[in-house]
């Protein structure tokens, strides 16, 4: 079990936050997904990534290694992401959704997710990777433990 990682007395991870529909339309959006890992002597590391949904997990795919985030994943799975809104609410500020989760790493399947993630994150003719034959890479799903920030998804939280 990874330092950390907040399980019951069976060993079993808590029940999932559910995303409601706004924080859905936001991550489908293309926005920016901040991801927030922790280094091995606690420090924070911050990186962008792309992010979909699959069902209930939100997911990425990584296949330029090593990463360091890969590896902070590995030994905590510990991680946060934040999602800025593109649109001024009622005060004048961005809304901003941040996503508190547990990270799990599978082997391949990172060229694919990436290439259909590129036509939200690039456009719609995008083709990803750039390159020929890209490694497999891997898959990080994020299982929801809770919900936070400002915006119509806080009511999910």
């Amino acid at each position: 079990m990874a330092k950390g990682t907040a399980r019951d007395a069976a060993g079993t991870l808590p029940a999932m936050a559910k995303l409601n529909d706004a924080a859905r339309e936001l991550i489908g959006s293309g926005a920016l997904a901040h991801l927030v890992t922790l280094n091995d002597d606690g420090s924070p590391h911050v990186t962008v990534i792309w992010v979909g949904l699959d069902g209930d997990e939100l997911v990425s795919g990584h296949f330029m290694l090593p990463q360091r985030k890969l590896a902070n994943m590995r030994r905590d799975p510990q991680v946060a992401l934040s999602f800025e809104d593109n649109k001024l609410n009622s005060v004048g500020t961005k809304d901003h959704l941040v996503i508190y989760a547990y990270a799990k790493l599978t082997e391949g399947g990172a060229p694919e997710l990436l290439a259909r993630l590129a036509k939200t994150y690039i456009g719609p003719g995008a083709e990803f990777p750039p390159f020929p034959d890209p490694p497999a890479g891997y898959i990080a799903h994020f299982t929801i433990d809770r919900i936070g920030g400002v915006g119509d998804w806080a009511a999910a939280a």
